[in-house]
């Protein structure tokens, strides 16, 4: 079986495959390395790549997206709010124990609601950074909230740690699964058992969190 890849040198020491929820096969490996050794790597994963790709938990349906109408249910931070289009007129978003939007904003409701997820991703998963970087004693240049396509996560050659505004949909002990994990990469770039060691003294249910990912994270996909 041949497996159609994209390679994505860096100055990284070691080379790294994933499989990305749209099946694309993604290859980071170092500079110099040929691509007939990334090749023959790929052969030797062959079964590992197959059933990755496979993966029906992994790779769900397409929802449909989320229709901004009074009684509507959106999801914040694992949990799911109503939604009232009120005849007031005012600006964005408001949050209170329930969703509102003017009516008048309405035609611009999932430009909203997108950035009023943007600004609480930032609320929250930056002040989580700060933190586990402290404990784990390593450093980031900078923390980004941004629009990812098929990733919850990355960090970077340039020490930067991304994440997917999609993921403040997501319950707290999920965002703090998933900061430290790419907090983690700083010190083991590879899914180790010393890699999920240190996870776990961070955050002891980190399993909770995984299984989690993998049952709802095609909720967090949908457009609201």
């Amino acid at each position: 079986m041949e497996f159609e890849y994209q390679i994505k040198y860096s100055n990284r020491s070691t080379l790294n495959i994933t499989v990305e929820r749209d099946r694309t096969i993604i290859v980071r490996a170092p500079k110099g390395l040929s691509e007939e050794k990334i090749k023959a790597i790929i052969l030797s994963k062959k079964q590992w790549l197959k059933e990755k790709i496979n993966h029906a938990q992994k790779y769900p349906l397409v929802y449909s997206p989320k229709e901004f109408v009074s009684g509507e249910t959106l999801m914040y931070l694992g949990r799911n709010y109503q939604l009232l289009v009120l005849e007031e007129d005012f600006e964005g978003v408001r949050f209170n124990r329930r969703f509102e939007i003017s009516k008048s904003n309405q035609k611009n409701a999932n430009e909203l609601f997108k950035k009023w997820h943007i600004e609480k991703s930032e609320e929250k998963i930056k002040p989580l950074a700060k933190k586990y970087s402290q404990n784990l004693g390593v450093k980031y240049n900078e923390c980004k909230v941004s629009e990812m396509k098929y990733r919850w996560a990355s960090c970077t050659p340039k020490n930067n740690i991304i994440f997917n505004w999609r993921i403040i949909k997501a319950p707290m002990y999920v965002l703090e699964y998933l900061v430290v994990h790419e907090l983690v990469h700083f010190i083991e770039h590879n899914h180790t058992p010393e890699f999920w060691n240190i996870v776990s003294i961070q955050v002891p249910d980190y399993e909770k969190a995984k299984n989690w990912l993998k049952i709802n994270g095609h909720q967090l996909e949908v457009d609201f």
